[in-house]
């Protein structure tokens, strides 16, 4: 299903292709590149969540931002089992530098939770966090300092 999503990013979003696309005409394209009908409805389902979670009713945490950025975030036991630590350690290095806020990480946090993978690690996280500040309005800043994390190439010799 990660693959799909990867896949659907790059290919559609980040080529700034027609986003309205008929789900029949994309499951076939997908089903062409060679991916699966129960991934594929899978991964269609997860994207029309996240376009739900921008809605107070289907993001609950939309209600109590004030709430949640004064507050420290607790991980539940799932939540660490697919968040590993450095993967924890990143989200909160977003928010301090102000690339999430408290709702945006609740948005990647439940993004991250429905995705079927058998292991999960921060550069999956960031792909993931790029897809979820595509996707919320105002957050076109964000979305830039993230794609910039994502593709930095270090500098210098690496040992």
């Amino acid at each position: 299903m990660f693959d799909i999503l990867m896949y659907l990013f790059e290919n559609l979003v980040q080529n700034e292709s027609d986003i309205m696309v008929d789900q029949d005409e994309l499951t076939e394209e997908l089903i062409r590149a060679g991916f699966h009908h129960g991934e594929i409805y899978k991964a269609l389902a997860w994207l029309e969540k996240l376009c739900e979670l921008q809605t107070t009713d289907a993001n609950p945490y939309l209600q109590y931002t004030s709430q949640l950025s004064t507050t420290t975030r607790v991980f539940t036991f799932e939540e660490q089992q697919r968040l590993d630590t450095e993967s924890r350690g990143f989200l909160m290095f977003l928010e301090q530098i102000n690339v999430l806020d408290a709702t945006t990480r609740e948005m990647v946090i439940d993004r991250v939770m429905e995705i079927e993978v058998n292991e999960f690690c921060v550069v999956d996280l960031k792909w993931v966090v790029l897809m979820v500040l595509f996707n919320v309005p105002g957050k076109e800043l964000a979305y830039e300092q993230m794609e910039e994390l994502l593709f930095e190439a270090p500098e210098g010799l690496l040992h």
